[in-house]
């Protein structure tokens, strides 16, 4: 029998009653001219959980925020379940159409927008046909007013399972699913993320990730955890995140690879290193040898993370070793760009076969790459036979395709839908954007299938120069066959800016679609 002193629920909004306690008269957030202590953090959330009750939010309830990273969305993820209601971060990149349908199949009764997207939310308002109560933040600030006159609340968790946010799938392959995170997992995987990122009540961490994506893979509470400064960022600007690393003392940040290339080549980056150390964390796609050599010599410390929506962001880490410290750079750099093991709270990483039978760890033999622990979604939200196709076994299947090495770590080789079946050779597009990534003149590469009468397929590159670079189609597929077997290098090069989504994930849906109507013409 559980006794009641043995038990609490887990829940990450906990965080920040702790951290109101012990730091209170700490700087939490920063957002432009706004100042908050953790003392003022935990009054705003509790007085937005008393003003979302006010407008009739009930415990279960889903409230939408459509916000960039300000203290409108952070102050949400804990004033939201702090009303017992379910959170649902909205995509600020998604069109109007595709909002009033993430609304609509989320049932949320509640908007809360920045004041940017006016056009937007009244859009979205409109389509939901005047059953969604609006709350506008900046301007003319209803948002303020609301909190206010408020009167602070906190709804108990009763179940540390029950549904704590939302989170909709970027909808590149179908409509956007609705990904269910529960308190438990959210609560578990912020102490593994402010773990293994080394946060403690002197960091600050700059929000260059979207708080929307995966909440922030979970720093949205793990900074508070470790009673850190939440830095705002409206938007990614290269030159004012310079500006923050070297006048903020930033020590942490999170990105995906692109927008580390941004920052790896701006100008700005000539200045030098900034004065502190600065410890990233990337994800979202395997960063190049080339890009980890850049950023060290920036005097940035990346760690690789590899996870989905559906595992609450990272699942996994390369854990550094001290011995691999002493390698030649370009060896930490391919040692680097591997997915490594589970984090500190996830169940060990597989890689299995078409039966979900572990493949050999050998390096070398590919599986599709299976997850399951307390940092796995609930399931998709009103799809129950979307949850079953994605976890057949109590394993959940990630779609992507990998090796495990000998010593256990996970090598993420290809998406599985961005394999390149040529001739009857499997070949990863990874491969050949590290190779294509290698060139001195190229900042990003990206490679998708293109077709072929002989060969079935065939790899197509798109790539972005480095400013000034003049390197050419014919010198670039000489370089890849420099490096790869020859039936692995594009047949083809595009040059120019690649599509990218509010995470700074290449779209390579889109590029497929371009290689479509190329060979149309």
């Amino acid at each position: 029998m559980q006794a009641p002193m043995s038990f609490e629920p887990l829940t990450p909004t906990a965080f920040l009653r702790r951290s109101a306690a012990v730091f209170a008269d700490r700087v939490a957030v920063i957002d432009g001219e706004r100042r908050y202590t953790y003392a003022e953090f935990l009054d705003r959330a509790l007085r937005l959980a008393g003003a979302l009750r006010a407008l009739g939010v009930t415990p279960g309830a889903r409230v939408a925020v459509l916000a960039p990273n300000t203290h409108v969305l952070l102050e949400a993820h804990y004033g939201v379940p702090f009303a017992g209601a379910v959170l649902v971060a909205l995509n600020q990149r998604f069109t109007a159409a595709d909002l009033a349908r993430i609304i609509g199949h989320s049932t949320a009764s509640v908007l809360i927008y920045d004041h940017e997207f006016e056009a937007v939310a009244q859009d979205v308002a409109r389509e939901a046909g005047g059953a969604l109560k609006l709350v506008r933040a900046g301007g003319a600030d209803e948002y303020e007013q609301l909190l206010a006159a408020a009167t602070p609340h906190r709804e108990p968790v009763a179940d540390e399972r029950g549904m704590l946010s939302i989170n909709y799938t970027s909808g590149t392959t179908g409509r956007q699913k609705g990904v269910m995170y529960h308190h438990r997992g959210a609560y578990l995987q912020a102490l593994a993320m402010a773990a293994h990122m080394r946060l403690d009540c002197d960091s600050v961490y700059l929000w260059t990730l979207p708080m929307f994506h995966c909440n922030g893979w979970c720093f949205t509470w793990g900074v508070t955890a470790a009673g850190a400064t939440h830095l705002c960022l409206r938007k990614v600007d290269p030159a004012l995140i310079w500006r923050h690393l070297r006048e903020s003392n930033v020590t942490h940040l999170s990105a995906a690879p692109t927008v580390l290339i941004m920052l790896a080549w701006a100008q700005e980056a000539a200045l030098g290193k900034p004065r502190q150390a600065v410890h990233i964390a990337t994800g979202g796609a395997p960063p190049t040898p080339a890009l980890l050599t850049r950023m060290a010599e920036l005097g940035m410390d990346v760690t690789h993370l590899y996870g989905l929506t559906e595992t609450f962001g990272p699942a996994a880490i390369c854990e550094w070793r001290a011995d691999w410290s002493k390698l030649a750079a370009s060896e930490q750099a391919q040692i680097k760009a591997r997915q490594g093991v589970g984090n500190a709270i996830s169940e060990a990483l597989r890689v299995v076969d078409d039966a979900g039978n572990d493949v050999p760890a050998d390096g070398v033999t590919l599986g599709e790459i299976a997850l399951r622990g307390n940092n796995v979604m609930l399931g998709y939200y009103r799809d129950e036979e979307a949850t079953r196709r994605a976890a057949p076994d109590g394993w959940f299947r990630t779609g992507d395709l990998g090796v495990m090495h000998p010593d256990r770590y996970l090598e993420v080789k290809d998406r599985a839908k961005d394999i390149i079946i040529s001739g009857g050779e499997n070949i990863a597009s990874v491969e050949i954007e590290r190779a294509l990534s290698a060139h001195a003149d190229v900042l990003e590469a990206a490679v998708v299938a293109g077709p072929d009468p002989k060969w079935g397929e065939v790899p197509v590159a798109f790539v972005t120069l480095k400013p000034g670079a003049t390197t050419g189609e014919a010198q670039l597929i000489a370089h890849a066959r420099g490096v790869l077997a020859h039936f692995k290098a594009p047949k083809k090069i595009v040059f120019g800016e690649l599509p990218k989504n509010a995470t700074g994930k290449i779209q390579k849906f889109v590029l497929r679609e371009r290689v479509k109507e190329m060979l149309k013409l």
